[in-house]
């Protein structure tokens, strides 16, 4: 069986069986595309004829890089070789192939970032930009930085939201979200006071403007035609509103960071850190440990400047 048939079935099986996310699967594909040409280019036209060695040397391909493809980050390098390491078992217990060459090939290991936060300050300036605009677009652009940076939600779960996903309309201090995360995992997250009263506004002083004759799908955020907010037309309100607030100079800001500011700031003010997993939407406790690091930064600033003997 050719190698596109086993990556087809495969992949089909992530979607089907499995229920990865689409952006998940959308990564694999690329990813084994490339593996494919790789190995077409090396003379390999099935499986059964690929050995540990060819994987390993997609690896150091991936990244040396070429005149086609910039060398990958170990993050990038360490998800494809995910994506090659699952094609190969995928084929193993089909019976495809008599052997698990990618077994004991190993991903590389990222060096562990600190996650990019900005300060209480900078999302006050961000969102009052983002709400300065005239008309439905600023009550929209408000209402969404206010709900991504309240929540905590990953861009994509906020533009997959429905209207009926929020409860909003009574007490104020019981408002929750259902998002859903990844791989279909759902979760409540509490709604705060401001980001429930920007809603509210947006709800009431302009959705239904931009929803007038229009097939809005539920969709909670509308663009301008009435059609669901894209992920890509999110960004560009975080852009455009970090240009107006003077903060488009900070490097990597993107919605993930408003994600990362949540998480950071309930730290910072002495929530458990696994309830901020909760929050999160983390599978394990050790991926939400990460924004300890940047706590912990600041206690050591705090200390050194305020500690009559922390000055060598």
């Amino acid at each position: 069986m050719g190698i596109e048939r086993v990556v087809t079935g495969w992949l089909d099986h992530l979607t089907v069986e499995r229920g990865l996310a689409a952006n998940t699967v959308s990564s694999y594909r690329r990813d084994l595309r490339r593996y494919t040409a790789f190995l077409a280019a090396t003379g390999v036209r099935g499986l059964e004829e690929v050995g540990e060695s060819d994987v390993a040397a997609f690896l150091v391909a991936l990244r040396a890089g070429d005149d086609e493809h910039p060398p990958l980050s170990a993050t990038s390098a360490a998800r494809a070789v995910v994506a090659v390491r699952g094609l190969h078992r995928f084929a193993l217990l089909d019976g495809l192939v008599g052997d698990d060459v990618a077994a004991e090939v190993r991903p590389p290991t990222p060096g562990r970032r600190l996650p990019k936060a900005i300060t209480v300050e900078q999302v006050e300036q961000l969102l009052e930009a983002a709400g300065a605009l005239e008309g439905p677009r600023g009550l929209r652009d408000r209402a969404l930085l206010e709900l991504l940076y309240g929540t905590g939600a990953r861009i994509s779960e906020a533009v997959g939201l429905a209207v009926d996903d929020l409860d909003v309309s009574g007490d104020p201090a019981a408002s929750v979200v259902r998002l859903a995360g990844k791989g279909g995992k759902q979760r409540v997250v509490p709604v705060g006071s401001f980001a429930v009263r920007a809603v509210q506004d947006y709800l009431v002083r302009a959705r239904p403007a931009l929803s007038v004759g229009r097939a809005t799908r539920g969709a909670l955020f509308l663009n301008a035609r009435g059609g669901p907010l894209s992920r890509q037309s999110a960004w560009t309100v975080l852009r455009q509103a970090a240009e107006r607030a003077g903060l488009a100079e900070l490097a990597d800001l993107s919605p993930h960071t408003l994600r990362h500011s949540f998480a950071t700031h309930l730290l910072d003010g002495g929530a458990d850190v696994r309830v901020v997993q909760e929050l999160l939407g983390h599978a394990s406790v050790t991926t939400t440990q990460v924004y300890t690091l940047v706590t912990v930064d600041r206690l050591r600033e705090v200390y050194a400047t305020s500690h009559p003997r922390a000055l060598r």
